[in-house]
C-alpha cells in the first residue's frame, strides 16, 4: 500500500493508522521508537513505522488466524519484498513485560520463526505474518495439526506396547518355549494361575 492510502488495493480492507492504543506508549523492541496503533478490517495491531515489525496480542492472532477476511487484510498489507537472509539472529524483549522472548517456529514447520511472549503477544519482523497467513491458507496448519496428532498418537501406542512387555516380564518365568507363550507371558498352567490370582 501506498503512504497515506485508507484502503489495500487488492482487497480492499481499510488500514488506518492513528496514535498508539490508549494508556499505550509500547517501543518497537528493535528500533525502540513509539509504535502505532494499525487497523486491519477489525483487528487493532502496534506497528513500527520504522522497520514494519508488527507487535500483536494472542486473542487479535487467534482471530487472524481464524478468519479469512483478517487474513486477507494480512495479504493486502503485506510488501511483499524478499526476507533479510544476512540479518543477525538476535532475542528481543517483550513491549509489555520486557522479558526476552523466545524465538520458536510457527507450527514447527512454517518455516517463519517468531518472538513470542507466552503471557503478552508475538513479534512479527517485516512480512512474517504475512509469510504465516500464506501458509495457513496452503493448508500447512492443518498439516501441522495431523503431523502432530499421529505423532501422539504413536506416542501413546509405544508407552501401551512397553506398559505391556513389562507386564509380560513381570509375570513370566523362565524362558517361554513358544511365540505365542513368549506374548502371553505363560509358561506353564502354574504361571496362568499365579497371573490370574495376582
Amino acid at each position: 500500500m501506498f503512504l497515506g492510502s485508507l484502503h489495500c488495493p487488492k482487497c480492499g480492507a481499510v488500514a488506518q493508522r492513528r496514535e498508539s492504543l490508549e494508556g499505550s506508549n509500547k517501543q518497537c523492541p528493535r528500533c525502540k521508537l513509539t509504535m502505532t496503533t494499525l487497523t486491519l478490517k477489525d483487528a487493532e495491531v502496534l506497528e513500527c513505522e520504522r522497520c514494519m515489525g508488527l507487535w500483536v496480542d494472542p486473542p487479535t492472532f487467534e482471530r487472524i488466524c481464524a478468519d479469512r477476511e483478517q487474513q486477507s487484510a494480512v495479504l493486502g498489507k503485506a510488501s511483499m519484498q524478499p526476507p533479510d537472509l544476512a540479518a543477525k539472529v538476535s532475542y528481543i524483549p517483550c513491549p509489555d513485560c520486557a522479558q526476552l522472548m523466545n524465538r520458536v517456529n510457527f507450527a514447527r514447520c512454517s518455516g517463519v520463526i517468531v518472538d513470542l511472549c507466552k503471557k503478552h503477544g508475538i513479534w512479527f519482523d517485516r512480512d512474517e505474518l504475512s509469510g504465516i497467513v500464506e501458509f495457513i491458507r496452503s493448508g500447512g496448519l492443518e498439516l501441522s495439526r495431523t503431523r502432530e496428532k499421529n505423532a501422539l498418537e504413536e506416542e501413546r501406542r509405544r508407552l501401551q506396547q512397553e506398559r505391556l512387555m513389562s507386564d509380560i516380564s513381570e509375570h513370566s518365568v523362565g524362558p517361554p518355549h513358544t511365540a505365542d507363550e513368549k506374548f502371553l507371558g505363560i509358561s506353564s498352567a502354574k504361571d496362568l494361575l499365579r497371573i490370574l490370582f495376582d
